[in-house]
């Protein structure tokens, strides 16, 4: 099945335009693939549509910094300083269209949070399907030290990931296990 006319398609290397259908055939054929697929994993991969804001040009599209790598690295599209115990929600200059059944997650970078204690606070964030505004990441200096998010920096990485509805029946009891009711540090330290 083709993609949407001016799509980013989800890909290892980062979010692909496909801006007519000769381009998309041209994609696939010089890659052997069918357009949403993935080279390395052989797996469907989905759609992201995404909507450059004016702040966000010239910066570069989210992208998988390895061809392993689960999360897509995005950047800010603001320079600000946060102070330690400051937090932020940093505009990254473009909004997403997500399908149906999927949600996006936004996490930390490993790298911010061990050097400089920067993490993301409601983490993992979700981006809903049905939401249509400007991504933000909420940035939280943890750290000791004042640190400047800078412009085209990576600071967060998005996940898509299915989401599996539920529905809820309320009950009078329930059942049984080993573990009941302990929680918080109650398997040991």
């Amino acid at each position: 099945m083709p993609l949407p006319q001016n799509s980013l398609c989800c890909t290892r290397s980062g979010l692909r335009r496909f801006s007519d259908r000769a381009s998309q055939r041209q994609a696939g054929a010089a890659h052997s693939l069918q357009p949403g697929v993935s080279a390395r994993y052989g797996v469907a991969m989905i759609v992201l549509r995404l909507l450059r804001l004016p702040h966000g040009e010239g910066l570069p599209l989210p992208r998988y910094a390895t061809a392993h790598a689960a999360g897509l690295d995005v950047v800010a599209a603001e320079t600000l300083t946060l102070a330690p115990g400051a937090r932020h929600a940093v505009a990254t200059g473009f909004a997403v269209a997500i399908p149906e059944g999927h949600e996006v997650q936004v996490r930390p970078r490993s790298g911010l949070a061990l050097k400089h204690g920067i993490t993301c606070l409601n983490t993992p964030g979700t981006i809903d399907a049905d939401y249509r505004g400007e991504v933000k990441v909420i940035l939280a200096n943890l750290g000791d030290q004042p640190f400047e998010v800078v412009r085209g920096e990576r600071i967060a990485q998005l996940v898509p990931a299915a989401v599996t509805p539920a529905r809820l029946e309320e009950v009078d009891a329930l059942d049984e296990t080993a573990r009941g009711a302990g929680g918080f540090g109650s398997t040991g330290r």
